[in-house]
């Protein structure tokens, strides 16, 4: 149980220090969805490798 929260602490916590200046340098909407949607689905293919993995 453990060994799976704390992957996630990881992610979160790279998302609270990437967030800032994600936001502040994409200051028009479309650019933000599509940034945010790219993230996303980096985010689902690494999780989904980490789980395929364990």
């Amino acid at each position: 149980m453990m060994s799976k929260i704390i992957p996630i602490i990881y992610m979160f916590g790279v998302l609270i220090l990437v967030l800032p200046s994600f936001l502040h340098s994409n200051n028009n909407f479309k650019i933000i969805l599509r940034n945010f949607s790219i993230w996303v689905a980096l985010l689902l293919v690494l999780m989904t490798v980490y789980i395929l993995f364990t």
